[in-house]
């Protein structure tokens, strides 16, 4: 169960070249396929004289979204490098394009290689990486005289307060790490006597 994950806190920036041919790698933060693809559209529009676009990203905590595209090189020779130095820096929600403009001498499938690496190694050195929480909404509806007691249960857990409601009884959703979702519901229960109603995953936050 994957409590947290690594991404990128900013973005990063790299250009080599080898044999003539230019290498421009660009590092994002994304956090969807939709996000990264459009990002990778607007490099191909605004680089539209380039000769490739090569990419690979990896999405979603646990990291078992992902994608990588040669776009034209020969197979295997851009995007899994790409995708490698992404994986072995363990980054997550993480999208690397690496352009390039052919500088008229063939790099071979060994070169070709090298020089994806190289770029997308460097322009990941150029970012910074921070170590995100997961977290799993919970909603949580109590008399208020059981306020005291619901306290004491949120000061027990790594929570984050994402919303609150008061009306003629109290509503808070928290955000916790996946691992203790299942212990914070039993302790919240006991320690309420069961008469808070507790909600994984809740549709919508309150209002």
């Amino acid at each position: 169960m994957v409590d947290t994950y690594r991404t990128l806190a900013s973005p990063g920036r790299a250009e080599l070249k080898r044999k003539g041919s230019r290498f421009i790698a660009q590092a994002l933060s994304v956090e969807t396929t939709e996000a990264a693809e459009s990002c990778i559209e607007a490099v191909r529009a605004e680089r539209h004289q380039a000769t490739h676009h090569c990419t690979a990203y990896r999405i979603h905590p646990s990291g078992d979204v992902f994608r990588y595209n040669d776009d034209g090189e020969p197979t295997g020779t851009a995007g899994p490098p790409i995708l490698q130095q992404i994986d072995g820096r363990d980054l997550t929600n993480t999208l690397v394009i690496v352009t390039r403009y052919y500088g008229g001498t063939k790099l071979g499938t060994g070169g070709l290689v090298r020089a994806y690496g190289d770029a997308t190694a460097a322009a990941l050195d150029a970012a910074s990486i921070t170590e995100s929480v997961v977290r799993t909404p919970v909603a949580v509806t109590f008399d208020y005289d059981d306020t005291a007691a619901a306290e004491q249960v949120l000061r027990q857990f790594d929570t984050a307060r994402l919303d609150d409601a008061y009306t003629d009884v109290t509503r808070w959703v928290v955000g916790l790490r996946p691992s203790q979702v299942d212990a914070f519901v039993q302790t919240m229960t006991n320690a309420l006597g069961g008469r808070a109603a507790i909600e994984r995953n809740p549709s919508t936050t309150a209002h």
